[in-house]
Parts: C-alpha cells; structure tokens; sequence
C-alpha cells in the first residue's frame, strides 16, 4: 500500500508539473507526452462527452486543439474552463489553442471532491452572464464540474426548477453520486430542501445560506455511514 501511495504521488507531481516552455521543442514534446499520458489526453480524441445543454450552451470534457478548431468553426466564442488556469501542460495547449482561435478563455475553477466556496458558484454565475455565446464550458472528464456548472446556468439563466436542472449530474455524464463527488448531489440537495421550505432563488441562497463546510460535514458523515 504504501508503494501504491509512493507510485500515486509521484504520477500526481508529475502530472502537475508546471515547468513548461512550449516554445523550447524539448520541453514541447515533454509537456505533450504528459499531457497525453497523465492528464489522460489520449482517451480524448474519441470520447467528448459534448452535448448541448441550452441554444447555444455546450458542456465538454478537456478538448484536444482539433476539437478547439471544430467548436470554433461551430461559431462557439467563448471557453469557460473549470479547471483553472495554473501553468500545466493541459493549459498551456489550451491557452495556445484558444489565442490562435480567436477564442475567450475564461478560467474559473471549481471544485468536485469537495463543496466548492460559495465565492467560487458567484463568481460563475457572473461568468455566465457576462459571457459572450455561443459557450462551452469543460472540465477534465465533463462529468462533475461541468454537470455542477451546467446544473446552475439551466437553473439560474434558463430558470429551470433543481429537480430537473440536476439532470445534468447523472450517470449518462459519467457522475456518479455515491463517490466523492456526491457532495454535488447533496448540495443540490440542500437547496432543493431549502427552496421547498420558503422560494429562494440559487444566487441568492449561494449569497446568504450556503454553508459549504456544512455541507461538506453532513456529506462525510452520511457516507462513512453509509446513507
């Protein structure tokens, strides 16, 4: 186990590695074969995990640059990235890619594994407002974040109820709510539940009643026992 955890740790600071220059052609090629291998680039090219959530709203995992040219030929404008914007190979391409698209890039990351700060579902939303359509919005695998996000635009832009904006959290995205990423579905959850009780809409509950170490708290707890 702990060579395991050894073996983990080194393909994670690997991983991120942020030492790249993709103007050197060594560096270039190392920083490709990383994020081919590591940031699972390869898996790709054949599975995009892209459909249409709202005219002119897309969700996506990670896009390779012949996927960048295809959206871009699509008339997409506009790359909201929700994986942020630290210095690793995966964004190095994709920062390339979207300058010599003519792409904007908005880099907002979010959290899966965790509940993410309640700044962090603000400061999307404004993104969403202010971005310019058609849109894409990714993260790596466009299961989690991506669902979290395309759940709260559905909600707040197209003014659909949770129950059924949360479709877009299910297993036909590749989320799956038992793992640790079910603190998406409880936050949802929390919500909905406080919504029931007296209207709120989303923004406005993030703003005043969003508690994310709570419900960080009541998520851990409900699956050490597993409710």
């Amino acid at each position: 186990m702990k060579a395991f955890a050894k073996l983990k740790q080194w393909e994670r600071n690997l991983r991120l590695e942020t030492e790249y220059d993709l103007s050197d052609p060594a560096q270039r090629k190392r920083a490709m074969t990383h994020y081919h291998w590591l940031d699972h680039a390869i898996l790709r090219y054949h599975w995009h995990n892209f459909f249409e959530i709202a005219p002119g709203v897309y969700r996506s995992n990670q896009p390779t640059h012949d996927r960048f040219v295809k959206y871009a030929a699509m008339g997409i404008k506009t790359v909201l990235n929700l994986r942020g914007s630290a210095n690793h190979a995966r964004y190095l391409f994709e920062k390339e890619s979207c300058d010599a698209l003519g792409l904007t890039l908005i880099n907002l990351p979010l959290q899966a594994r965790k509940a993410p700060p309640a700044q962090n579902l603000l400061d999307l939303i404004d993104a969403f407002r202010a971005a310019e359509r058609p849109m894409m919005m990714h993260c790596k695998s466009g299961a989690d974040r991506a669902g979290l996000a395309s759940t709260i635009y559905l909600m707040v832009i197209e003014g659909e109820p949770v129950e059924k904006a949360r479709r877009m959290l299910s297993p036909r995205y590749i989320h799956f709510k038992w793992t640790k990423t079910g603190v998406l579905d409880h936050l949802l959850d929390r919500y909905a539940a406080a919504n029931a009780a007296a209207p709120i809409a989303f923004q406005d509950w993030v703003a005043t009643q969003y508690d994310p170490a709570q419900i960080q708290a009541e998520f851990n707890a409900r699956r050490k026992g597993g409710k």
